[in-house]
C-alpha cells in the first residue's frame, strides 16, 4: 500500500489533485483509514495514477477521465481508444481557433502602431543621488530575464518622468518596481530597456556619495558618475506596461521578520511544482498562509483556500531585494500575485505569481 504522499511523488499527481479525484470518483484509494483519514493505495493503483496524470496534462476533461480509467482494464479497449481520439480532435479544433483568434489580435496590433514618437525614443537627461540609483537597480535586477525567446524582457525598464525614474524588471514569474527620485530637464517621457550586462556595468559605478547623470539620446543611454561612464545600445523592443500589471486586488497584509521568514522558508517544508519552470526543472514552491494573529507561517500543504504557493528561491531572492529587517507581505486570493513591499515607501516592491499545486 501506498501513502497519498507516496502516490503524488511516485505518479506525477499532486495530493491536491488526488484529494480531487477521490472525491470526483475517478480514482478512489483503496483503502481510508477511519481513525485519521489516512487515504492508502494499492499496488493495482501506480498505473492508474500514471495514466490519469498524462491525460490530466493532455487536458482532457473530467468526464472522459473517468470513462477511460473506468475501461482501462477491460478487455474491450474500443471506447477507450474513441474517447482519446475525441479528445484529440478536439484540442485541434481548439488550436484551430486560437489560431484564428491570435491572426485576428496580430492584425488589430499592425493598425495600433503609430509613426508618431515614442517614450522610448526620446531624449532626456535625469540626474540622481548615486545611492538612489544604486538601491533602485538592487530592488529589480533579481527579477530581469534571461530567457532568450524573450528579448525584451533581457534587462531592466528604466521609465523617466518628471522628476522621478522607475526600474523594473519581470520574467513573466516575478516583477520587481524601484523608483528613485531626481532632476530631469523637462522633457516628454522617456522609456529605455538596459540590458543586464550594462546595467551591471552601471551598478558597478555607483557608490553611496554624489550624484550621477543619466542620459538617453535614442536608443543610446549612459551613465556618468565623475570621470567614469558606463553607456551602451538599449534593447531595440518595447516593454509590456507596467502600471497595468501592479494593479492587485485587495488582500490581507502581513508585516513580517525577514531573517525569521527567510529561515522558515529555507528549513521549511517544500512542494514540488507539477509544471516546470523557466529553467525546464520543475520549481521548488512554499506554501504560505497568514494566520490569524498576523503571522505568516510555511504550511506542509494547501488545504487551507487562504494559502498561497510561491516559487520558494523566487521568494528567497525577492526578500533579500527588499534589503529590510521587516517587509510587509500582501496577499489577495490564492490565484493572485504576492506583492513584498517596504515599509517606508509603496514605491518599491516585488510581486510573485503564484503557482497552483493542482494544476
Amino acid at each position: 500500500m501506498r501513502s497519498i504522499g507516496e502516490m503524488a511523488r511516485s505518479s506525477g499527481l499532486s495530493v491536491s489533485a488526488l484529494r480531487f479525484y477521490d472525491g470526483a470518483g475517478v480514482l478512489v484509494p483503496a483503502r481510508v483509514d477511519p481513525v485519521n483519514g489516512y487515504r492508502w493505495y494499492g499496488p493495482e493503483q501506480f498505473e492508474e495514477a500514471r495514466l490519469l496524470a498524462r491525460l490530466r496534462r493532455a487536458g482532457m476533461p473530467l468526464a472522459d477521465l473517468r470513462l477511460v480509467l473506468a475501461g482501462w482494464s477491460s478487455t474491450d479497449t474500443e471506447l477507450v481508444r474513441r474517447l482519446l481520439q475525441t479528445h484529440l480532435n478536439r484540442l485541434e479544433r481548439d488550436l484551430s481557433d486560437a489560431r484564428r483568434e491570435l491572426s485576428t489580435v496580430r492584425a488589430l496590433l499592425d493598425h495600433k502602431e503609430s509613426p508618431m514618437t515614442s517614450p522610448r525614443t526620446a531624449t532626456a537627461r535625469f540626474t540622481v543621488a548615486a545611492c538612489e540609483m544604486a538601491a533602485a537597480l538592487d530592488a529589480v535586477r533579481f527579477a530581469a530575464s534571461t530567457d532568450p525567446d524573450l528579448p525584451m524582457l533581457g534587462g531592466v525598464l528604466l521609465d523617466i518622468e518628471g522628476g522621478s525614474l522607475h526600474a523594473v524588471a519581470t520574467d513573466r514569474y516575478r516583477m520587481a518596481v524601484a523608483r528613485a527620485r531626481g532632476t530631469g530637464d523637462g522633457a516628454p517621457r522617456a522609456q529605455i530597456i538596459v540590458p543586464s550586462p550594462l546595467a551591471d556595468a552601471m551598478r558597478a559605478l555607483l557608490s553611496d556619495r554624489g550624484s550621477v547623470q543619466l542620459t538617453v539620446e535614442g536608443n543610446h543611454v549612459a551613465l556618468e558618475a565623475g570621470a567614469r561612464q558606463a553607456a551602451g545600445q538599449c534593447l531595440d523592443h518595447d516593454f509590456p506596461d507596467y502600471r497595468r500589471l501592479v494593479r492587485l486586488p485587495a488582500g490581507a497584509r502581513a508585516l513580517v521578520d525577514v531573517p525569521a521568514l527567510r529561515e522558515a522558508v529555507e528549513t521549511g517544508p517544500v512542494r514540488i511544482a507539477e509544471a516546470r519552470g523557466p529553467s525546464g526543472v520543475s520549481p521548488r514552491l512554499s506554501v504560505l498562509k497568514v494566520g490569524g494573529d498576523g503571522t505568516v507561517a510555511v504550511c506542509a500543504d494547501d488545504d487551507d483556500s487562504d494559502s498561497v504557493a510561491v516559487n520558494r528561491d523566487f521568494l528567497l531572492h525577492a526578500l533579500a531585494a527588499g534589503a529590510r529587517d521587516q517587509l510587509i507581505l500582501e496577499f489577495g486570493a490564492p490565484t493572485a500575485p504576492m506583492a513584498i513591499r517596504r515599509t517606508d515607501t509603496e514605491d518599491t516592491f516585488s510581486i510573485l505569481m503564484p503557482v497552483r499545486l493542482d494544476a
